[in-house]
């Protein structure tokens, strides 16, 4: 990061954003086109969990090129000045690398759908139907890099 003043380097000011963030943006290329898509999504350390219908433009170029990258961010606000070159913005953003697979068994996707639902709902028992699960596709992101950075 150029601007190491404003990077992030406590973990637990990432997880707070993870906690608190409501969409991740993920960021895939389709051959040498950028495509990147807002999601809900879910996290434990290490990993960010995606759901998705089982077909699509992400999941074709999932299926092509695991690569992908994320950004979130939380309490973005203008800040203006009086002449241009004074005006900023106040945040707490997260960005990242990974891999993302396709989580295949029925347990697992259990897991990232409980962790999905109880970032969004604040509750913490959940039942699927064994059909549902059949027809949810659940991208699992392992995390390679993560930077967290502020400003204001």
């Amino acid at each position: 990061m150029r601007r190491k003043d404003k990077e992030v380097e406590e973990p637990e000011i990432g997880q707070y954003i993870l906690e608190q963030a409501l969409a991740i943006r993920i960021a895939m290329c389709d051959e040498n086109v950028p495509y990147i898509v807002a999601m809900n999504f879910g996290w434990e350390p290490g990993r960010i969990y995606l759901h998705s219908a089982m077909e699509g433009r992400k999941i074709s170029i999932l299926q092509r090129n695991n690569r992908v990258a994320f950004q979130t961010d939380l309490n973005f606000e203008i800040v203006s000045g009086e002449a241009p070159c004074n005006w900023g913005a106040k945040y707490l953003s997260l960005v990242g690398s990974g891999r993302a697979c396709f989580v295949e068994t029925l347990e697992e996707k259990r897991h990232a759908l409980d962790l999905i639902m109880a970032k969004y709902s604040g509750a913490k028992d959940f039942a699927y139907q064994t059909s549902i699960l059949d027809k949810t596709c659940v991208i699992r992101i392992d995390v390679e890099e993560m930077t967290g950075k502020k400003s204001g």
